[in-house]
């Protein structure tokens, strides 16, 4: 399974709040908010909390948002900044074919809601006439393929990736799909949050079958058949833990032998379908939710699958339809689920959903009038400086034999760093864009993804593209690329700044660069080799040392709670705290070779080292709703902002002479227990 790492799995955030305070240096601008940290705790106790605390108890989120701080005041300026750009475009009376024509008449058609609101879910009849003409579960199926913007369905999960253990070459992935709740869990728990999920789940189900013509009483029974229908296919899904396996989770069929074991679903059949003849073998990441579903499906009355298939069209298409059908799938996805107690602007969904269908078209607009040129130059440095750090780190490691090192070495230099936005742009020529057809708009976009993704099959891999939009507000890292990716919507402050003093970079940005690099060698992106093929590398006695150094991490995480004592899952998010622990360490090293690093010249009454630790909580100064924090705790391979804070702290040594960590204080370890690996 092609695995991608990424900084923060929700478009999360911290306070930009650039205030000007007098201090030792005062001709420098602070960077740095003080008036948000609560001095009355001790930082060997709770450093997040000691940074960020007054914040956190002032700061309320926004009715339209599932928390606020750092990565959501980030996403909420570049949304600003799209809306800029698309309501310029839209005004412009753009060349047709131009980018600004397609981008800015997308964005009208979704702003023009007299129009959508006035089609009521028009758009989809035609869809519903064929669903309703279905008879057997072959021609559900084919009705599935042959779906040229959303192929498979829901029933179907597939994506277009390089195939683990031949990353030159692009295969067709298939992964487990067919559930509407976030993960298997939620449809057994016994908790009351869970029961009321299902209560929900059944109730908004229902009322999109109402909003379509069927009766209270018919829709109620459809959507408690679908609940049943999904709650038993979901014991054939692995777990979010379990999928983190990418050995595991590797498995090339030959088309021929999956129609032989899996006949009901007649792959060959199924890929024709799609239009892919030329087909013959593909990788199915997850094989156990495939057999299933072809014993599945010829015993399920076919009543019940085309009341799923409707269900799944209007689900998925909510958003593109009239106010009733976007605001239902609102109350159930967004505010049930996370918590969000209201819908966001009108404008604000239409700039994402711009970003999604035409990012690069979007980007290149972005970047254009919002990425300098100069931040990329200063982000290259940052990136090579804790290249040299990591290079350093790993020759002088204790526990790693030379054989081992020297290909983690070639690794290392071999990485490829993508900064701010792709070299060359996606071509989206053969998406056709009126302004006066939204929903159309989106499924002549859908129609253009699949079809630059099914070409891609079997051919090389194109290392120079990217898998983000230049607005998005996150950064990967890619194991089959041997890359790492930083767009241009995340360089920006608090995270990077380029006119921030060296000890807020690195204490960001700096971490962020450190993160992704980690992640190329954390429990799976160690798996894979410099050329991001998936293969043991490492020597027996190397392999068991990085377990035993790793575990001591996932014990530490098992012991951390939020809420009502729910425990966090310490193997679960263990790539993520490898990637915390290791990005501060490499940012750490590589701001203490800068001048600001060297010298005991302090700003807003801080230390430079001070100000990195200050400047790397500042970057998680996050605060969310409950029941958004209690649907991470199950599907977020991150831990919450507290966690990424004190958690990688608790074992830096540096930290502790920072800021005077003592035995007896909750972060203080001992030196023999503290958790290092890289």
């Amino acid at each position: 399974m092609n695995q991608v790492f990424a900084v923060a799995l929700l478009a999360l955030v911290v306070t930009a709040c650039q205030k000007k305070e007098k201090d030792e240096v005062p001709s420098r601008t602070s960077f740095f908010d003080k008036s948000g940290m609560d001095t009355t705790v001790l930082p060997g106790n709770d450093f997040f909390t000691y940074a960020n605390g007054t914040w956190v108890k002032k700061t309320k989120i926004p009715a339209d948002q599932t928390g606020w701080g750092s990565f959501y005041q980030i996403y909420e300026d570049n949304q600003k900044k799209t809306r800029s750009i698309l309501e310029e475009a839209a005004k412009a009376d753009a060349k047709a074919g131009s980018v600004e024509q397609k981008v800015g008449d997308f964005y009208a058609s979704g702003m023009d809601t007299a129009t959508i609101n006035k089609l009521g879910y028009e758009p989809v009849k035609a869809e519903l006439a064929k669903i309703d003409a279905l008879t057997d579960y072959k021609q559900v199926l084919t009705y599935l393929a042959a779906d040229e913007g959303n192929r498979g369905g829901e029933f179907i999960g597939s994506y277009v990736g390089s195939d683990d253990r031949q990353s030159s070459i692009n295969r067709l992935n298939f992964s487990q799909a067919g559930l509407s709740l976030p993960e298997k869990e939620y449809y057994t728990r016994t908790d009351e949050a869970s029961k009321k999920i299902r209560t929900a789940f059944v109730a908004y189900v229902a009322k999109l079958f109402t909003m379509v013509g069927v009766d209270p009483t018919s829709a109620r029974t459809k959507a408690e058949a679908i609940l049943e229908f999904e709650t038993a296919l979901a014991k054939s899904h692995k777990a979010p833990t379990d999928l983190r396996d990418p050995v595991a989770n590797y498995n090339k069929f030959a088309v021929a032998d999956l129609t032989k074991q899996m006949p009901n679903l007649n792959w060959r059949t199924l890929l024709n379908t799609m239009g892919l003849q030329r087909i013959d073998t593909v990788l199915v990441s997850q094989p156990g939710y495939y057999q299933a579903l072809d014993k599945t499906l010829p015993t399920t009355p076919i009543g019940l699958l085309k009341d799923r298939l409707v269900f799944d069209l209007l689900n998925h298409n909510a958003n593109l339809l009239s106010k009733p059908f976007e605001q239902a799938s609102f109350d159930f996805n967004s505010k049930t689920l996370y918590g969000q107690p209201q819908l966001a602007e009108r404008w604000k969904r239409m700039a994402s959903r711009t970003d999604g269908a035409l990012g690069e078209a979007l980007g290149q607009l972005w970047v254009k009038k919002y990425f300098p040129a100069e931040a990329k130059e200063r982000m290259l440095t940052l990136v090579d400086n804790l290249q040299k750090v990591y290079r350093e780190r790993i020759e002088k490691l204790d526990w790693m034999a030379p054989e081992t090192k020297a290909v983690a070495l070639v690794k290392l230099d071999k990485f490829v760093k993508k900064i701010g936005y792709p070299d060359k742009w996606k071509d989206y020529s053969d998406v056709d864009i009126k302004r006066d057809d939204y929903y159309g708009n989106v499924q002549r976009a859908r129609k253009h993804a699949y079809k630059e993704d099914f070409a891609k099959i079997n051919q090389p891999v194109d290392r120079a593209e990217w898998g983000m939009t230049p607005p998005t507000v996150n950064a990967y890292a890619n194991p089959t690329n041997n890359e790492v990716v930083f767009p241009a919507g995340i360089l920006q402050f608090p995270f990077f700044d380029k006119d921030a003093d060296d000890a807020i970079n690195y204490g960001g940005i700096g971490m962020v660069i450190g993160h992704e690099m980690t992640h190329l060698f954390d429990d799976q992106g160690r798996q894979y080799d410099a050329n991001g093929n998936l293969r043991d590398w490492w020597t027996k006695q190397d392999a068991e040392r990085f377990k035993t150094k790793v575990q001591t991490v996932v014990d530490q995480y098992n012991n951390y709670t939020v809420l009502d004592n729910l425990r966090l899952n310490g193997r679960l998010t263990l790539g993520e705290n490898l990637a915390d622990l290791g990005g501060i360490t490499l940012a750490y090293q590589a701001f203490k070779l800068t001048k600001q690093g060297k010298s005991t010249d302090k700003i807003d009454g801080f230390t430079p080292d001070q100000r990195f630790f200050l400047g790397f909580a500042q970057v998680w100064r996050i605060k969310v709703r409950d029941e958004t924090e209690r649907a991470g705790i199950s599907t977020d391979p991150h831990s919450p902002a507290k966690f990424r804070v004190n958690g990688p702290l608790t074992n830096f040594e540096p930290f502790y002479k920072a800021f005077d960590v003592k035995p007896g204080q909750k972060l203080y370890k001992p030196e023999v227990d503290q958790a290092r690996v890289w």
